[in-house]
């Protein structure tokens, strides 16, 4: 079974026991959360929309950062520069269940 679920904001593919990153979700690692389902595919039955009748369990396992991002800025000739940079905050969940 395959469903597509959207978490803040962002759509993503899943599948049961799938691993990956999505934005920031509040939570410890352990905890189970609820994902909103927009599609669900079971064996080649469709449904979309209101007609989703399938529940997405998943589990957090770890709240990570992403790789360091920088902006550097500068103006020629002048001395002005700046550099600032930022990590992006995620969260690892393992989808547990498709129902």
């Amino acid at each position: 079974m395959i469903a597509v679920v959207k978490v803040a904001g962002q759509q993503y593919k899943v599948e049961k026991d799938q691993t990956l990153y999505v934005p920031r979700v509040e939570g410890n690692a352990g905890d189970k959360i609820d994902l909103e389902v927009l599609l669900a595919d079971a064996g080649g039955s469709l449904s979309v929309g209101s007609a989703v009748s399938a529940k997405v369990q998943a589990e957090i396992l770890d709240q990570v950062k992403g790789d360091t991002v920088i902006a550097y800025k500068q103006k020629r000739r002048k001395g002005f520069h700046k550099k600032k940079g930022h990590r992006t905050a995620y969260t690892k969940i393992k989808v547990t269940n498709i129902a």
